[in-house]
């Protein structure tokens, strides 16, 4: 009778090497979400709310008592997109809300760092970005006119929190972000003061399902 013997350390070492590496992330809502091929179908609008009120704007770098979060900077793009473009339905108004949802999952880089990384990251967040609009009824590709409304809006957010929050001075903000923009002293003065986390998913949770209804 043969005798199996064990095999080595080293060979085990080597097996689990070659094993391909993790590619999904465990969500909260019990959902698992692979990153490079996501469904629709493992998406969950509480994990997006949850993860993007716990992910940091300016990696961080902000003033305040808490973290300004990307779900905070996504509420209030879509408040300045209001402003500057009154006639969007709710389904465009939806789209705007969920133009970072991917940084739940892959968190927040700042420009300068995504510009080193280059293709490899912009692919991955794109592919999350359409399942993300697929899962909430959207299409999985923006029409062209919409993203330049998200586009000029998340400028506007971030001239905003840069010159208030991340310590750029108003040449420099310019300079990057282009001009400031038009909002209501007290509206700029509630969405640009950093919430607590459980603040911020409850209240992007509560205009994500006014935008979905």
């Amino acid at each position: 009778m043969a005798v199996k013997t064990p095999s080595s350390p080293s060979r085990r070492r080597t097996t689990l090497s070659n094993a391909a590496p993790r590619a999904w992330q465990r969500m909260l809502s019990g959902r698992r979400l692979d990153l490079l091929d996501p469904s629709p179908l493992d998406i969950e609008i509480v994990d997006i709310a949850h993860g993007l009120a716990r992910v940091a704007r300016w990696n961080g770098q902000t003033s305040g008592d808490h973290i300004f979060s990307v779900a905070q900077h996504t509420l209030l793009v879509e408040a300045i997109a209001r402003i500057r473009a009154p006639r969007l339905d709710r389904r465009a108004r939806l789209a705007v809300l969920l133009h970072d949802g991917p940084e739940y999952v892959i968190g927040d880089m700042i420009s300068p760092f995504k510009a080193v990384i280059g293709d490899s990251y912009k692919a991955i967040e794109q592919r999350l970005l359409a399942a993300i609009h697929l899962r909430f009824g959207l299409p999985a590709e923006l029409p062209r006119d919409l993203v330049n409304i998200i586009k000029a809006a998340d400028q506007g957010a971030a001239y905003l929190e840069a010159t208030r929050l991340a310590g750029f001075d108003t040449v420099e903000s310019r300079r990057f972000f282009g001009r400031p923009p038009a909002l209501p002293s007290h509206v700029e003065r509630d969405y640009v003061t950093p919430w607590p986390a459980n603040q911020a998913e409850a209240r992007f949770l509560e205009r994500f399902r006014k935008l979905a209804a």
